[in-house]
Parts: C-alpha cells; structure tokens; sequence
C-alpha cells in the first residue's frame, strides 16, 4: 500500500492528463501529495440557525425548504439570473445564482438544505447570493475548502481525495509507537482522513493536532540533527581571549547586553567546542561591534574570519566599518561580492589564500567553490533570516569545524526562537547605545502630503536628510494606488521640493550605481533618497532623520520596523512617517501599534500573531521547511512538546536506525543535509 502513495496523480480515479496539470499546479504530483493539500478552511454546516435568526453581512449556515424554482432570467450585462424561493417556520429565504443553471438544478424542491453564506435582504425574506450548500440529511456538516488553481473546485478535489483514500486504504505510520500513546495522537491514516473528512470538531482538532505535531517533531529532529554534528570538538585553538586593546580604542562604551554577547563570544571560543551562536537585537542595538570583537580575537588567535551579508549594499558597508575599526591593529579585510571585476577577484582570491586578508566581507560569493581560506575560525552570517540551511551548512565547510555566528536583526520573542533555533546558543542584545533617542512615528493619509513635505523641507534647510520608500519600480496598471519610485520622484518629490537635491535607488540599478548613490547620499551629498526597500538593510546615516514610507499598509510590520531602523542612528530625534489611506481596521490597527512601539521585540510578536511565521520570515528566507499544518506562534504548547519527544528518540537512537522511516521523512524535509 505504501508504494500506492507514490503513484502519479494522473492515474487516479477521476484525474487524467488536463486534471493533473492542474493539481501539478498546487504541487499535487502524487496520491500522498494529493492526501497531504490540506483544506485552508471549513465551511461548517452542523449548526444552522433559523432564517429568521441569520444575521446580515455575515456568513453563516441556515436551515431551509426549497418551495418554488423560477426558470433563468436575462439580465443586463448578458448574465443569467436563477431565483429559488425557500422557507422554513420562521421566515422566507431567496436564494439567488448568476450563470449558475447547473448548481440552480441541484437543489429539488419539497427538500431541505443547509445554506451557508452571507444574508441580505429585510426581516421578513432574507436573501443568499451564490451560496453554498448540503442536504439536510448530509452526513458531512463541515466541508473543506482547499486550494485552488483554475480548473479546480472544492468539490471536485474533495471528490479525488475521497478517490486516494479508497485507493490505498492504509498508510503506513513513521511516528514510534511510544510517541503517539505518550502524546495521545491518532494514527496517521485517521488524523489524514479526519482533517479531509472530519466527523465533528473533535476528530478534527486531533487530526490537525498529530499533523502538526509531525511537522514540528520533524522540525525539530533535523534542527537538532544539524547541530548536534557542530557540537564537535573544535580545531580551532584560541590561547588569549584578551581584547582590552580593541575595546579601549572605541569612542564609546559598549552596552552591558553588548558585553554580554562578547563575552559569551569569548567563553565559546575558549570552551574547546565549536560555536554556534545566534547575536539577536533590535535595529542599531550594535551586533557589528559584537562581530568585530568576535573576528579581532581570530585575528590575535592567527585565524581568518569571514562575514557574509544579505545585500552588496551591507557588505560594502561592513568592509569600510571594520576596516576603520581594526586597520589600525593592522587587521587587513577584504570584499568579495558578485559584481567584482575579474581581475580584482582573481587577486582577493589569491589573497585569502595566501592568508593575506585576515578578514573577508561579502555576499553569497563568499561561498563559491574557488573560495579558499588559509586558515578560517569565525564565519559570521548577518540578518540571519535571509539565509537558510544550505548556506549555513555550506559556511561550515569553509574550513576545519569553524565557529559560527549568525546575527539577527528580527528580534524573534525568545521562546519562538529557543524552538526555531533548536540547539543554538542564542545571545539577546535588548539594550540601545547611549544617546540614541527613540524614533517617533505618526501615520498619515496623503491628504497631510504638502504637510508632510514641509516637515521634510524644514530638516533639509537645517542640514538634516530624508529616505522615501516606495515598495514599486515602474508604474503598474493593476495597482494604481502603489506609486512608482520613478514616478513619484519626477512628479511629486522634485516639484514639492525645488531646491532639494534628489537621489533614486532600486533594486534594478546596476551595483556600481546602486554604490554611487549610497556613497553621494552617506556624504551628505543627496538630501532625499528615493528607494525601494533596498534599503531595508545596509545604510547608517546619522544624518537622516527623516523615514517617510509611501504605501505602508503594503508592508509587515516587521519589515517596517526594519526600516524605520534606518533613522535615529545618531544623537539627533528621528520621525518616521507612514503614509496610508486605507480604512480597513486591522491594517489601521496594525499601523497603529507600530506607532505606539518602538520596541522590536514588541512588533515582532504582534506581527507574527498576526501573519504567523511563513510571512514574517519569508519561506524563501528562514531556510526552514514548509509548515502546512502548524503555526509556530498559536502551536508553541505543542512545539514544546515536539521538542521533548524530538530529544526522548534522539537519547534512545541518534541515528533514527531503529526508526527507517522517520529518519527517510527527516532527510527528505531537510533535503539531505542532516545525518
């Protein structure tokens, strides 16, 4: 039966070729792809109100007699029109469908029906525009509702998954016995039958519980499987951990948290084992300073460090910083990007090889496979949420075991980020420099725009600077509230601001540009910056003071904290501006917090309540496998859970071998980087 699951979806009962096309479409290639779309919702039938009681503008299921059909009416615009008057003791009930002959002929009547959807009309017949609907007497009261592609209805793909289970009757389960009598979990063909075709609300809650203990358990396996191989003893040997010289050459004072971090930095190197550290903090809280501690110390060790960022933009940034820091120690770094010219990179390479660049910055590049070191120590990953596994799997093999650290601007509530970092020691740096002042932020409408400019014209005329972010390129059609940079830079910034010197930055710029416009706008040579989120990360300009954010309601709240992190880096007060004129009152609500708190932690945890972690992170970011059924923010009871019963089978078994199916389901998810 177990080979049935991998059978191609276009054999099954009910596909063929065009269908499976379709499916293909949702990612459904075979029967066990197809068993495991889980519907998004239910539409739940099982207590219907009387159509009296059904309230207005709010979809809702109700119990009526179909009494009378009227024959299709034409209507203006070319649509066809199909009453059905239905009733039950309390009130009447019009029913209506547009170019719907084929739903209109299902419904019989002298039979009742449970109707579900939104009630119009007045208080003596209430009328449903194109609901659904069961029969009375149906034994299934909730109805999924999956996924869809063109093509596909929830019924026909509710129809092949009742095909699939008729087809392979039996799935074989890879959880360990001891795991679902401990947990009380049903098996996994009931919890996959139930979560397609629950009897009730109880069977549904269980299913959805063991599917999404699964993926979190398994999440956890690979995550502690991963770093169980880097609790290794390290080749790296660090002597002196004494940085006092560094430290004492700094304008400032660090932070008792940036202490903190460097001296858990320290403990790791001296603790004879590899590191495996994450530095979390709020935007400007100073992670850079904890990483140049971090790599002075390779240095003074005779080891080589290596940074990587996100953007070319943040690298090239890092190189000058750490080059202004540490070349007074005579620490040499270097910059490997991808826009490097060939001949520039050929002598990097060389030198990195020839341990003749102490420190390398860079993006991705730095993970090439001509990329050698002579004798790496730290690897430092930055706004670690933008690379995954592979990457970080890949960093370790740049040398002997090397130490890793990985920096993180999103400041994760700890509790989400002990169960997402499993086995990761994790450093919070929860306090600001001294003098930095708490940006200000309002939200506006554009009504206030000639307002706003005056505000932006008053901090240029007092030498100050200003970003404006837009999240859109070039003029889109099917958007026409979602200002173009371009546009709006020609049309409304230029013309509102005369004498004001303009600067444009987006993604599509070449980098020599991109780099052009950074440096002009870093030296107080562009008063106004024009971007796209480009900027999110990588410029420090303690001379901007203004943040005005165009389409705000286009953004997570994350991503909007990340760029208001742009401004306030210096002494001076710092506003940020979002501008939005939507009325919808949970993007209202979520724009006002984000003005009520400066706290990072803070939004985080409300953004990802709100949008749940797939969007916060960005599956393409985290490098986490994809959660179909658990929501790590409303499921962290469970994941704790997974986590104990993750670590019980790993103590009995660290290899998975008494468990072969659990060990092939871990690979796969991890796609081989694990064991």
């Amino acid at each position: 039966m177990a080979d049935s699951l991998q059978n191609n979806i276009q054999y099954l009962k009910g596909v063929g070729e065009k269908r499976a096309a379709r499916l293909n479409k949702l990612g459904v290639y075979t029967v066990a792809d197809l068993l495991y779309l889980y519907p998004r919702r239910y539409v739940d039938y099982s207590a219907p109100l009387t159509v009296a009681r059904a309230p207005f503008d709010e979809s809702r299921a109700v119990k009526a007699t179909v009494l009378q059909k009227m024959p299709g009416v034409r209507v203006k615009g070319g649509r066809t029109i199909f009453k059905i008057f239905c009733a039950d003791d309390t009130a009447g009930l019009e029913v209506v469908f547009f170019n719907s002959e084929y739903i209109a002929a299902r419904l019989e009547v002298g039979k009742e029906y449970i109707f579900y959807g939104k009630a119009g009309g007045n208080m003596l017949t209430r009328q449903m525009i194109s609901p659904t609907f069961v029969s009375a007497d149906s034994p299934h009261k909730r109805v999924p509702v999956y996924p869809l592609t063109a093509g596909l209805s929830s019924a026909v793909v509710s129809g092949l998954v009742a095909n699939a289970f008729a087809s392979v009757k039996d799935i074989p389960d890879y959880m360990p016995r001891e795991i679902l009598e401990k947990y009380r979990l049903p098996s996994l063909y009931r919890a996959l039958k139930n979560i397609h075709f629950p009897s009730d609300g109880r069977a549904l809650k269980s299913a959805a519980e063991r599917l999404s203990f699964d993926e979190l358990f398994i999440l956890q396996l690979g995550l502690m499987l991963l770093n169980r191989q880097k609790k290794t003893v390290s080749e790296v040997k660090v002597t002196s951990v004494n940085i006092d010289d560094f430290l004492s050459s700094m304008p400032f004072n660090p932070t008792a948290a940036q202490f903190g971090a460097i001296k858990d930095i320290l403990l790791d190197f001296k603790s004879g084992r590899v590191m495996n550290r994450l530095v979390q903090g709020d935007v400007g809280s100073g992670k850079t300073l904890v990483a140049v501690c971090a790599m002075y110390c390779m240095y003074k060790n005779g080891y080589q460090s290596c940074i990587m960022a996100p953007t070319e933009i943040l690298a090239v940034q890092h190189r000058n910083n750490i080059s202004r820091m540490l070349s007074p120690f005579g620490v040499r770094v270097g910059l490997l990007t991808a826009s490097l010219k060939a001949g520039r990179r050929k002598n990097v390479l060389s030198a990195l090889e020839n341990g003749e660049i102490d420190i390398l910055v860079g993006t991705h590049s730095v993970l090439g496979d001509r990329v050698s070191f002579s004798r790496l120590g730290l690897f430092v990953t930055d706004e670690q949420h933008r690379f995954g596994v592979n990457q970080r799997t890949a960093a370790a093999k740049k040398g002997e075991n090397p130490h890793i650290l990985v920096m993180s601007a999103t400041p994760i509530p700890r509790t989400l980020a002990m169960i997402i970092y499993a086995g990761m020691d994790i450093s919070v740096i929860n306090q600001m420099p001294a003098g930095r002042q708490p940006v200000k932020t309002f939200l506006v409408g554009t009504d206030k725009r000639r307002r706003m400019f005056a505000f932006i014209q008053k901090n240029i005329d007092l030498g100050r600077q200003c970003y404006i972010v837009l999240p859109a390129i070039d003029e889109n059609e099917n958007a026409t509230d979602i200002q173009s940079v371009k546009k709006y830079c020609e049309e409304t910034v230029k013309p509102l601001l005369p004498t004001a010197r303009v600067g444009l930055l987006h993604g599509k710029m070449k980098a020599a540009e991109k780099q052009q416009v950074m440096e002009d706008f870093s030296r107080g040579k562009i008063d106004v910056l024009c971007s796209t989120t480009v900027i999110e990360v990588g410029l420090d300009v303690p001379n901007a003071v203004l943040m005005i954010i165009e389409n705000a309601e286009r953004y997570g709240l994350s991503a909007l904290h990340q760029l208001r992190g742009r401004v306030g880096r210096g002494a001076r007060q710092s506003w940020c501006i979002l501008v939005s004129d939507k009325k919808n009152p949970n993007v209202r609500s979520r724009l006002a917090f984000l003005a009520a708190n400066p706290d990072g932690f803070a939004v985080s945890q409300y953004d990802l309540e709100q949008r749940g972690p797939g969007d916060f992170f960005g599956s393409r970011q985290h490098g986490l496998p994809v959660m179909k059924a658990a929501h790590l923010c409303s499921d962290l009871a469970l994941a704790q859970k997974a986590k104990d019963a993750a670590a019980e089978i790993l103590d009995r078994c660290p290899d998975l071998s008494r468990w072969p199916q659990l060990r092939e389901k871990t690979e796969k998810m991890f796609s081989a980087l694990i064991l």
